[in-house]
């Protein structure tokens, strides 16, 4: 298949700017660079379900929000696929078949498992689903024969769990899937962007987010309450950029441009955290800045999610056309699969030939 980029989402809500940053521009990206033979982005509702069995109306709301919020932001379905997990069942199979490539005490040291059994509060009385979920996303990658997923750093042991997996199988039953490579952020504002509350995650679960879809009043009111720094009580005193949540917004959004067009006085964003760091300037001239700087952003993906928002059966149509085109991808490679395992019983002219020959032999 050649070259091959599959990345997605958790469908639990609306997506934020920390998605933006974090994955979204640069699937844009990746998408118009047209570097790929197929770029896949998928929502996750099988992954979703793990921790929401008991509110699938949650997960089924949000497919349409994160359709929008894909759109809005510049996905093209006439250059990627996007499509719904649940919707393939080969996955389902195939991750069937990769459960018996791995360890449970493997899946155990996965340092990005333990982190999320421990967020979720799980250490008592972990659901199989998500404990098996590694496995889940080993065959989302492998199904498609994926040669690059895009990830944070959190989880680079997820796709090094799946290169192990994928290794097994190979040298198990036959040269089938690919190993798939780590694409990792470009830099370090893009890895981690933290909540408006200054806590290391913007999170749905914490109400710590800026979301794509905000309105102005929204954005604003979620900024002018942001987390700065509790020790620059007075306009005079010297200010910290270093944890200060507003800053690093303004280091992953701002351009010279907008310092030209809504704060002049400033060539760019080293002159303003100069003067902060000194003191004399205030933390609500700098939120009001960055406000302008995240309206801005924001307003052209408002403008095209409002248009999409008009024909929503056509977003159903439009994930519907890509989960058909990845499914058609996954059964060839299902097909590989099987003929390598030896489960291609009725499509096995030779092993019928063999059986009738022994049994008439007897």
């Amino acid at each position: 298949m050649g070259k091959v980029i599959l990345t997605g989402d958790r469908p639990t809500g609306k997506l934020h700017i920390g998605h933006y940053i974090g994955s979204l521009s640069r699937r844009v990206l990746l998408q118009n660079a047209g570097d790929y033979d197929h770029m896949l982005v998928f929502m996750a509702d099988v992954q979703a379900l793990t921790d929401n069995a008991d509110n699938p109306e949650k997960v089924r709301q949000n497919i349409i929000e994160v359709a929008l919020d894909y759109l809005a932001a510049g996905l093209d379905p006439e250059k990627c696929i996007i499509f719904v997990q649940s919707q393939i069942p080969e996955l389902a199979e195939l991750t069937t078949y990769l459960m018996n490539l791995v360890s449970v005490s493997r899946v155990q040291r996965n340092p990005t498992v333990k982190t999320e059994i421990k967020m979720r509060n799980f250490e008592a009385n972990i659901p199989l689903g998500f404990f098996c979920y590694p496995v889940s996303q080993a065959a989302d990658i492998a199904l498609f024969k994926s040669t690059t997923v895009p990830v944070g750093d959190d989880q680079e042991p997820m796709i090094e769990l799946t290169r192990e997996i994928v290794r097994r199988f190979n040298n198990t039953y036959g040269e089938v899937l690919v190993e798939p490579n780590v694409l990792l952020p470009e830099n370090q504002s893009a890895r981690r962007l933290p909540g408006t509350d200054g806590k290391e995650k913007m999170s749905k679960s914490l109400g710590n987010c800026i979301y794509l879809s905000d309105s102005a009043d929204e954005v604003w009111q979620k900024v002018r309450s942001m987390y700065t720094d509790p020790t620059h009580i007075n306009l005079n005193d010297p200010g910290h950029v270093e944890g200060n949540a507003v800053f690093t917004y303004l280091d992953a959004f701002s351009t010279d441009a907008d310092f030209a067009e809504f704060l002049p006085e400033y060539q760019n964003l080293d002159e303003l955290k100069a003067h902060y760091t000194k003191g004399g300037l205030g933390d609500m001239k700098c939120k009001k800045f960055l406000n302008q700087v995240l309206n801005k952003f924001l307003e052209p993906m408002r403008q095209r999610r409002h248009e999409f928002e008009q024909d929503i059966p056509e977003i159903y149509n439009i994930l519907k056309k890509g989960t058909e085109q990845a499914r058609e991808i996954g059964a060839q490679t299902m097909d590989e699969v099987r003929r390598a395992m030896r489960i291609d019983y009725f499509n096995d002219s030779e092993l019928i030939r063999q059986q009738a020959e022994r049994f008439k032999a007897k």
